[in-house]
């Protein structure tokens, strides 16, 4: 760079040092414009990076956690311990149970004889044998007092008890009551202890809740499962009285008599039963109702036992072929099938073939809820029952009684050789009661084609048909007059009371379409 000073002043001139800084800023722009870019390419081509994997997290609401609530409800429930003795029945104490429907004139009856076997000499001189068994099964404390809920089929035939409670103390126990139709049982233990309880909840569960059983599935005890109410109302076939709730926590074998929680901690079923082919688990379980139980245990510790209200009647449901046969609308209320003699309905004036809609102004529609609703009635009530007869609504007051012991069913026997008569329209072979060689009134069923309508309906051979379209008839002819005569009244179907054994029900048949 050259300076250059002006004759006539003393200021250097710098055009030429600012050209020669042009070129140089040029060529370190250029020069650092390539280290830049060396900078951000070198790193990624030349210098290997270190991966750093983060673990995967979702985020999401939390699952429900039932901790709290376990922790409060585990000292409740306790495992129930039943000891039974097994009488040994003489006759076939000894005997394989392939073996005991053996013929007396068998060969192998010498040998059971010889060593032992019925009739044998070492089998008289021997003395009488105790066996006991021992099951298990699940129950809670409904008292700080030591009252504790369980199933009946826990404790049937029971003769001594005992509870386990979640910390594995044992204590004894003695059976306060139970009551087989809704399989309720009360045991009581004699402490001075106060124990942890809980108590069943005022509000029936809807569909959806949250359930969780806690048990003693296979004798492990203290288990908890967690699921949802499945179904409200289920009948099972375990009785008339059946109101289940279905649920799908977990429940097996030794969980019967547990309770089912809601989310509060209340008790909203009693672990019952379960549905599984293979009897394990298979997420249908039935638990007895809060509100069912919660009566039946109040009555088994007040008094031992359940008392129900007894209307004295055979009952089955309207279904749209009775509906039909009898011109009725729709198929609301309860069919009486048969007034039992000497019973309140009896006295009341009730007859085969009335149809039950109310019980003191509210609506009961099918043989459980009206079952349900009688036995909530104590004996001695008096009720107001509205009912269809003949077209017409009638009230009648009925005295409830109480429900007498059961009787062993009996049915007679019918003689297959009886003469017959065919009604075509039914599919059914008739003969009187003195054809089949039947002490009873009405005309007995000797064959049923598997084809015809009657098949379709459950009717059976053995079968008595009292009354066709509500008219008594003693022979074939008198069936087939009724039912040719509901055939020309534009009926759809004809109603048949039907009695088998001791059980008697209306059943209706479609009638085919005669000839135009």
């Amino acid at each position: 760079m050259k300076l250059t000073k002006n004759a006539s002043s003393n200021v250097v001139s710098l055009s030429a040092a600012k050209t020669t800084s042009k070129r140089r800023s040029r060529l370190l722009n250029g020069t650092m414009a390539l280290a830049i870019a060396g900078a951000m390419v070198a790193p990624l081509t030349l210098v290997p990076a270190t991966a750093q994997a983060e673990p995967v997290r979702v985020n999401a609401p939390a699952m429900p956690s039932f901790v709290g609530l376990v922790e409060a409800v585990q000292p409740t429930v306790v495992s129930v311990r039943v000891r039974s003795e097994v009488k040994e029945n003489d006759r076939l104490a000894g005997i394989p149970p392939m073996f005991r429907d053996m013929p007396d004139d068998h060969p192998l009856q010498k040998f059971f004889r010889e060593f032992g076997g019925p009739g044998g000499e070492q089998k008289k001189k021997a003395p009488p044998r105790k066996r006991f068994d021992q099951s298990q099964g699940s129950g809670f404390f409904i008292s700080d007092d030591g009252y504790v809920v369980t199933n009946e089929h826990v404790v049937e035939g029971g003769t001594e008890f005992t509870i386990v409670t979640s910390e594995g103390e044992e204590l004894e126990a003695s059976l306060v009551g139970s009551d087989k139709r809704s399989d309720l049982a009360l045991l009581k233990v004699e402490s001075e202890e106060k124990f942890e309880y809980v108590a069943f909840t005022d509000d029936a569960p809807l569909v959806g809740e949250w359930v969780v059983a806690v048990g003693n599935p296979f004798g492990l005890g203290g288990t908890v499962t967690a699921g949802i109410v499945s179904a409200r109302g289920r009948d099972i076939g375990a009785g008339i009285y059946d109101d289940f709730l279905q649920i799908d926590a977990s429940v097996n074998r030794g969980n019967s008599g547990g309770p089912a929680f809601n989310v509060k901690g209340e008790v909203v079923g009693v672990n019952s039963a379960i549905v599984s082919p293979s009897g394990g688990n298979v997420g249908i379980a039935f638990a007895i109702p809060a509100q069912t139980a919660k009566k039946i245990i109040s009555d088994l510790k007040e008094d031992g036992a359940v008392t129900r209200g007894w209307l004295g009647v055979q009952i089955q449901p309207v279904t749209k072929d009775i509906a039909e046969s009898l011109g009725l609308e729709n198929e609301n209320g309860t069919l009486v099938a048969e007034v039992q003699g000497d019973t309140p309905a009896k006295a009341a004036g009730f007859q085969a073939g009335d149809i039950i809609l109310k019980v003191d102004g509210e609506e009961v529609n099918g043989p459980r809820e009206l079952a349900k609703v009688i036995a909530g009635y104590s004996p001695n009530t008096e009720v107001k029952i509205e009912y269809w007869r003949n077209g017409e609504i009638e009230t009648a007051t009925v005295k409830l009684g109480t429900i007498p012991e059961e009787k062993k069913q009996a049915s007679a026997s019918k003689s297959k050789d009886a003469n017959t008569a065919l009604v075509d329209s039914l599919g059914l072979e008739l003969a009187t009661a003195e054809q089949a060689g039947v002490d009873e009134e009405g005309v007995v069923v000797t064959k049923v084609d598997p084809d015809g309508p009657a098949a379709d309906k459950g009717l059976a051979p053995g079968a008595i048909i009292t009354e066709v379209a509500g008219v008594k008839v003693e022979t074939p002819t008198d069936v087939a007059e009724q039912v040719e005569t509901a055939r020309e009244q534009g009926r759809k179907a004809v109603l048949l009371r039907v009695t088998r054994g001791e059980n008697t029900l209306f059943v209706a048949i479609p009638l085919e379409k005669g000839e135009e």
